[in-house]
C-alpha cells in the first residue's frame, strides 16, 4: 500500500484579543481587609484577635449531629430536595417563636430564611438600592456592609456618632438634606466598636424614620451574647418603626457559622422584594441545613447552650480587658462592651495601627486595623480586637506578644 500523506501542519493561532473588562462595581470595590488578614492568621502558632470567629470548642457538635440524623430519619427525600425560597415552615415557625419570646411578635410569614445574615443584607440592598441612592451608615461600621452598598453603586454617607452610637439630631439633618433610602445600623454590640445604642436614641431614630420617610436595616448578629446590663428592644419594636424596619438575624454566633443560616424579618412589601432578590441569587437556602436547624431547635435547649457560650465569652472579654493596659502604648484608650465579640481601641497620637500590624504578625499575633471600617475620615489609630476565639491563657500570651 502507498505510504499515507503527512498530516498538514496546524494553522497558526489567531491573534488573541483581551476579553471584555470586569464591571465597574468590581473594579472600584476594595477587597475586605478582614478577609485579607484572616489569610495571615492561619499560620501555625498565630494568636489572632482579628476575625470575629466563634470558639469551635463551644459548638454543640453532638446536638447538631443528632439534629442532622433526625432530619434524615424524618424524611431524607425531603431533606435532599429543592425547597421554597422563603424557607422551611418549621424553621420559620421556630425563629418566629424565639423572636416572640424576646418581645417582638412575629409569625413565620414575616420571615425569609437566608444563607447567613450576610445574604439578608444583600437581598435588601438589591430590593431597595439603585446606583446613586444614598445609604446612611454608622461611622465606623461593618466592613462587609460598606462593601455591599458600594457594589450596588450607593452613595454611602456616615452619620455622626459618639461613644454610644448614632446622634439622632444629626441623623434627622442628614435625612432631610440627602433623602436617603436606608439607614443601616448595628445597634447592639456593634461591629467593630462593640458599643450599644441607648434605649432613648433607638426611640428617636424610629421617630425620625417615620417622620421623614426612611427604611431601617437593623443588623443583630450579636444580640444574644450579652454579658452584663439589661436587654433592649429591637428597633422594629419602637413606635414608628414597625412598618419600615428590616431585621437581620443569624445562627452563626449561637449555633455554628458553618451552617450558613440566617433570617430576615421585614414588612410584607419589602419581604416580597427580598424573596425575588433571593430567587435570583440562589433559589433557596440549603434544605438539609434548614431542617436540621429546625430539629435542633425542637429537641435542644438553645437558651441553655447560649448561656454556656456567654459564660465562656464573658471570661475571655475580661481577660482581654485586664491585659490591655500592659499590651498597648501608654495613652491608649478602649471601651468595655456589654456583650458581643469585640473591643475597640485607640492608640495615642503618632501611631498607625495598619503600619503596626506587620510587626505584630511577625511576632505571632494579629488584630484588625480600624481604618477600613470607616465610611469617611478614617482614624488610623484605631483597632478592633476580638476575644471570643481564644482561651484566657492564649489571650494572655497574645497580649504579651502584642506588647512587643
Amino acid at each position: 500500500m502507498p505510504a499515507s500523506a503527512p498530516a498538514p501542519a496546524p494553522a497558526p493561532a489567531p491573534a488573541s484579543a483581551a476579553p471584555p473588562a470586569f464591571a465597574a462595581r468590581i473594579r472600584t470595590t476594595a477587597p475586605s481587609a478582614v478577609r485579607e488578614i484572616l489569610a495571615v492568621t492561619t499560620q501555625p502558632g498565630m494568636i489572632s484577635f482579628a476575625g470575629g470567629l466563634p470558639a469551635p470548642e463551644l459548638f454543640d457538635t453532638e446536638g447538631l449531629r443528632a439534629a442532622y440524623d433526625s432530619a434524615f430519619a424524618r424524611s431524607a427525600r425531603r431533606a435532599l430536595q429543592y425547597s421554597t425560597t422563603e424557607g422551611s415552615p418549621e424553621l420559620r415557625a421556630a425563629v418566629a417563636a424565639r423572636l416572640g419570646k424576646q418581645g417582638l411578635p412575629t409569625t413565620g410569614d414575616d420571615l425569609l430564611i437566608t444563607t447567613g445574615s450576610q445574604q439578608g443584607l444583600g437581598v435588601i440592598t438589591t430590593a431597595l438600592i439603585e446606583p446613586g441612592d444614598a445609604v446612611l451608615v454608622e461611622n465606623p461600621t461593618y466592613l462587609a456592609a460598606l462593601q455591599g452598598f458600594r457594589l450596588a453603586g450607593a452613595r454611602v454617607i456616615p452619620v455622626p456618632c459618639d461613644d454610644r452610637g448614632i446622634l439622632p439630631d444629626a441623623l434627622a439633618e442628614l435625612v432631610a438634606r440627602e433623602r436617603p433610602k436606608l439607614l443601616y445600623t448595628i445597634p447592639t454590640f456593634q461591629n467593630p466598636t462593640g458599643r450599644t445604642l441607648p434605649d432613648g436614641r433607638r426611640a428617636e431614630i424610629a421617630a425620625v424614620a417615620a417622620r421623614l420617610g426612611l427604611w431601617l436595616l437593623e443588623d443583630d448578629p450579636y444580640g444574644d451574647l450579652r454579658y452584663e446590663g439589661r436587654e433592649l428592644p429591637r428597633l422594629a419594636a419602637y413606635p414608628g418603626a414597625e412598618d419600615r424596619t428590616a431585621l437581620l438575624g443569624s445562627f452563626s454566633k449561637i449555633m455554628a457559622p458553618g451552617l450558613r443560616l440566617g433570617w430576615l424579618r421585614a414588612p410584607a412589601a419589602l419581604l416580597r422584594g427580598a424573596v425575588l432578590a433571593k430567587q435570583a441569587a440562589d433559589l433557596h437556602t440549603s434544605t438539609v441545613d434548614q431542617l436540621a436547624a429546625a430539629e435542633y431547635l425542637a429537641a435542644a435547649d438553645l437558651d441553655a447552650h447560649v448561656a454556656r457560650v456567654r459564660d465562656a465569652y464573658r471570661i475571655r472579654r475580661d481577660a482581654l480587658l485586664a491585659g490591655l493596659a500592659g499590651a498597648l502604648p501608654p495613652g491608649s484608650t478602649w471601651n468595655r462592651p456589654e456583650g458581643g465579640m469585640f473591643v475597640w481601641a485607640r492608640l495615642p497620637e503618632g501611631h498607625d495601627a495598619t503600619a503596626l500590624l506587620r510587626a505584630a504578625t511577625s511576632r505571632g499575633v494579629a488584630f484588625v486595623p480600624g481604618a477600613p471600617f470607616f465610611a469617611a475620615a478614617p482614624d488610623p489609630r484605631t483597632l478592633r480586637l476580638s476575644f471570643t476565639t481564644h482561651t484566657p491563657t492564649e489571650i494572655a500570651e497574645g497580649l504579651r506578644r502584642l506588647s512587643a
